[in-house]
């Protein structure tokens, strides 16, 4: 397995999903049912949306190889600048998010009720979040699936874990305009690399994107 690249997709997806929406929807859900059984239908969420996000890069990767590097180089820089623009609203969003799920998860619910309503909320809004389009770039640029697919995976079983233990303490500690800007700052260095990339510039052999 590629341990760096493992490292580096974690690293990448643990900044990207801390400030995401699907923080806030576990830390709420966890305020109103047990965090350990939110945690497992969160966590099970992530991993069936990682498979889907690694199948996705696979199918991308079996393209013309310069236009898909093109494509995702594209992903890369769209999300850093929206990332950067959106930071000095990261509180606002951060509420509305904290609402919107609130009103999901009025009703009263045990045991598998809660993994299975805590599972249905994360899968519908992972979809074409941040974090499953940058783990499906990271295959499509040929990035071992192996490798990629544990980063991305462990990335968001950490958060959604630190998410439903201790989402309240790190929601008033985290400076979220912050991890945004570094999310997004991350997001422009991939996107500036691939770009060398295209254009002929050798990379030095330790990065692994």
């Amino acid at each position: 397995m590629d341990l760096a690249l493992t490292l580096t997709v974690f690293t990448t997806l643990f900044v990207l999903e801390l400030p995401d929406k699907t923080f806030i929807a576990t830390l709420v859900m966890s305020t109103k049912y047990r965090p350990l059984l939110v945690w497992i239908g969160v966590v099970a969420a992530f991993l069936v949306q990682t498979v889907v996000a690694v199948a996705f890069g696979g199918l991308l990767g079996r393209l013309p190889e310069d236009p898909v590097h093109a494509v995702v180089m594209v992903l890369f820089l769209v999300a850093g600048i929206l990332l950067i623009r959106g930071a000095s609203h990261a509180k606002e969003e951060e509420e509305e998010a904290e609402e919107e799920f609130g009103e999901k998860v009025t009703r009263e619910a045990k045991g598998w009720h809660v993994i299975t309503t805590s599972f249905l909320i994360l899968f519908l809004a992972e979809w074409g979040d941040l974090s499953q389009l940058a783990t499906a770039g990271f295959v499509a640029r040929g990035g071992n699936p192996f490798a990629v697919g544990i980063g991305a995976f462990a990335a968001l079983a950490l958060v959604s874990g630190l998410a439903a233990l201790l989402g309240k303490t790190l929601q008033g500690r985290l400076p979220l305009a912050l991890i945004r800007r570094i999310a997004g700052v991350i997001c422009l260095f991939f996107a500036v690399t691939m770009a060398l990339q295209l254009a002929g510039v050798e990379m030095p052999g330790w990065l692994p994107v």
